[in-house]
């Protein structure tokens, strides 16, 4: 490094030994080489975790290069950074001109005359550094970050459990909602929803089930001619969940549904919804299972199919289940 700055007068270069991460074998000394699948795992987490800590960085912008080292470790620091990279990050990969390629004696173009001597036959044949044509060359890929759910952007990010989210996300839609458990299972995940959240999702599902067009939004303008008639469609999911549905409990008094469903009510539902949903998928993974407008005067609607919703009793969770000697006790809503 220091002939490089000599050469082409470089400033001092922040480089020491900090700035070196290396990865940990399984007594947590340095991993010589991956040669197991064990260290294939290691090298993958490590990489992985690596790429979501300096991506957490917002006011950073990472560029990766794949140039060099064990092709397992190019593909695992290219994958990472598709998986946690933002539009301020880049991908490269250096190409250089034979024969100075994977020549051990190579460094870079000198900027004065620098043999090296490349066997040919039976002699060696001198080159000049000078000569040599390094180009950095920019990959393109597909930022995958709001396909993984909060969980693995925050936390200790393995490998494979990035894959899973991300596959998670790009697999095919199905929602199934369980009305008496107050629960869904949506991108293979099953997610506890609170009631009156719940009723809000049901209400449009049943509505993409039958292929209804995406319901308006309410404002002020419109409160009169819609809020009596979204009040007890909503009701309706309501009591769907819970038939012995107190008519003067907490939810049927509420300020947004007493005269039908205002606009604060309506929209602070959607939001709670959507967010929980985010939450749990991650942004990408939750859209088709979100109560979404497409555009600012379209109206509210779930974009799956129709052959993708379904109304049934998921599988017992065992993490549900009462302990011993205990019973439930109904909640007023």
């Amino acid at each position: 490094m220091g002939r490089l700055r000599r050469d082409y007068q470089l400033p001092p270069i922040d480089f020491h030994a900090g700035h070196i991460h290396v990865i940990p074998g399984p007594d947590g000394a340095a991993l010589e080489d991956i040669r197991t699948p064990e260290d294939n795992v290691r090298a993958a987490d490590f990489i992985t975790d690596l790429v979501r800590q300096l991506t957490a960085r917002e006011q950073d912008a990472l560029h990766v290069s794949i140039a060099g080292g064990r092709k397992s470790m190019g593909y695992f620091v290219g994958y990472a950074l598709s998986l946690f990279g933002r539009p301020q990050d880049c991908l490269s990969h250096v190409l250089v001109s034979p024969p100075f390629e994977n020549h051990r004696d190579f460094y870079y173009p000198t900027p004065t005359e620098c043999p090296i001597h490349v066997p040919q036959g039976d002699k060696e044949v001198a080159y000049d550094c000078r000569n040599a044509k390094v180009d950095l060359a920019w990959i393109p890929f597909v930022r995958l970050r709001s396909a993984q759910y909060e969980p693995l952007l925050t936390g200790t990010a393995q490998f494979s459990a990035c894959v899973s989210s991300v596959q998670e996300a790009l697999a095919e839609r199905e929602l199934v909602i369980d009305l008496h458990r107050k629960r869904i299972r949506a991108g293979g995940q099953i997610i506890r929803v609170p009631q009156t959240e719940l009723a809000f999702l049901s209400w449009f599902a049943r509505r993409a089930q039958v292929g209804a067009p995406p319901l308006p939004g309410i404002t002020a303008k419109d409160s009169e001619q819609r809020a009596e008639p979204y009040r007890d469609a909503y009701v309706d999911e309501l009591r769907r969940i819970d038939p012995l549905l107190d008519e003067e409990g907490k939810t049927l008094r509420a300020t947004g549904l007493r005269y039908g469903m205002t606009p604060d009510y309506f929209n602070a539902k959607n939001a709670k919804l959507n967010a929980t949903l985010r939450e749990r998928l991650g942004a990408l993974a939750a859209r088709p299972y979100q109560v979404l407008q497409e555009t600012e005067k379209a109206g509210y609607a779930l974009a799956l199919p129709t052959n993708a919703i379904h109304y049934a009793a998921l599988p017992a969770d065992p993490s549900q289940a009462c302990e011993p000697g205990r019973t439930q006790q109904r909640k007023e809503y």
